[in-house]
């Protein structure tokens, strides 16, 4: 089984082929969309870290950021700093050389440049000459075995544990089946469901810190001296039928299908194991599919029973609706429909065969109606003040 991707000469394989445009620093945004926005065949991404953080929290930033730019999807990269920010430019840049020796990666400073006008033609001479080299690049033949699915449920409702989670299940199974890698992931959306991922994992360790990750997860909430309800699950969620977060985990964990638990990892880690892999992010929709794309996944299937705009700058999310009523409302959003699950005409199975096949056509360079509409959202988890 085989679809159409990139052969990058690191030898990882690639979905898409993006010359992306990554700030260092909140400062750095204007510029780095100004760059884009001249460019055409540019992504980009916003962000508003960078600068007054430490520790950990600084590191996970960048990391975020360098997992952007090293990621499969994207042929080169234009790193912009201002120059006097916490994460510097010049670091995130060789970073993402030390890792891709042979990934094009240019460097713009806009104190350096003289200013944002200077740097935006600086840096859009440096992207215009990579997408030219990047589209003299072609598709080939890609085993199935290569993909790292991301999959994600949100803006849940009482049919997303029917109707599109489990076909989404079908599909991580089958892809597993294939040689494949999946990533499950929004830690929150699994409490009260943590027992059943736990025991299929694939040893006591990986049992382990499925309870510890969910643990640490209760206790920065109980730590806030807030009800977890609103937020967790949203008042979206509990309009659309869910009652509480154990309700919501219990079907959002279908996702994940019935193959073996091979590795629990932190945020924005890149993916290591083939098989089933938990990643822990929260279950904020942006977050999760940022530290997905981080982590090195290619694709994400997205299921949504209230509605869902999002996507990524380098990821293709496909959207899939889990009610026929949201497919025919949001038609614009969604890609697929899960719904027919509920009027009978079709099954679970079926649905996750179509599914399936679709992610083999946006994974061969069909675009996702959220690359048509141009979305790409981007938000880096965040675990310390700004200083």
């Amino acid at each position: 089984m085989e679809f159409m991707g990139y052969r990058r000469e690191e030898g990882t394989v690639g979905v898409r082929n993006h010359v992306l445009v990554i700030p260092s620093v909140v400062c750095a945004n204007r510029v780095a969309r100004g760059i884009s926005q001249t460019v055409r065949g540019t992504a980009w991404v916003e962000h508003q870290h960078g600068c007054a953080q430490l520790g950990a929290d600084a590191e996970l930033s960048m990391r975020v950021l360098v997992g952007h730019g090293t990621h499969p999807n994207v042929y080169g990269v234009v790193v912009v700093g201002l120059g006097c920010e916490t994460l510097r430019a010049q670091d995130i840049a060789a970073e993402i050389k030390t890792a891709c020796p042979r990934k094009p990666v240019h460097l713009v400073i806009i104190q350096d440049e003289g200013g944002s006008t200077k740097a935006v033609a600086a840096g859009a001479c440096a992207a215009g000459a990579m997408v030219g080299e990047a589209s003299r690049l072609s598709r080939t033949p890609v085993a199935v075995a290569e993909l790292i699915l991301g999959t994600e449920c949100g803006g849940s409702d009482a049919c997303s544990g029917i109707t599109a989670n489990p076909a989404l299940g079908v599909v991580s199974d089958k892809l597993i089946d294939a040689g494949g890698t999946v990533i499950l992931a929004e830690t929150t959306e699994l409490i009260g469901a943590e027992h059943l991922i736990a025991a299929r994992a694939v040893n006591p360790q990986v049992s382990a810190r499925c309870y510890e990750v969910i643990r640490s997860c209760e206790n920065a909430a109980k730590s806030m001296g807030v009800d977890m309800r609103g937020g967790q699950p949203t008042p979206g969620n509990i309009e659309g039928g869910l009652s509480s977060i154990e309700e919501k985990s219990l079907g959002c964990i279908y996702k994940a299908g019935t193959k073996p638990l091979q590795d629990v990892i932190d945020y924005a880690m890149p993916v290591t194991k083939k098989g089933l892999v938990w990643m822990d992010t929260p279950g904020h929709d942006i977050e999760q599919i940022t530290g997905m794309a981080a982590g090195g996944c290619h694709i994400v299937v997205f299921t949504t029973g209230r509605g869902s705009c999002c996507g990524s700058p380098i990821v293709p999310t496909i959207k899939v609706a889990t009610n026929t009523a949201l497919y025919e409302k949001m038609r614009d959003n969604m890609d697929m429909n899960a719904g027919t699950v509920l009027t009978g005409s079709e099954s679970v199975q079926e649905v996750g065969e179509r599914i399936f096949a679709e992610l083999l056509r946006v994974a061969s360079g069909s675009l996702s109606r959220a690359e048509v509409l141009g979305f790409n959202d981007f938000a880096i988890r965040r675990i310390g003040p700004s200083l």
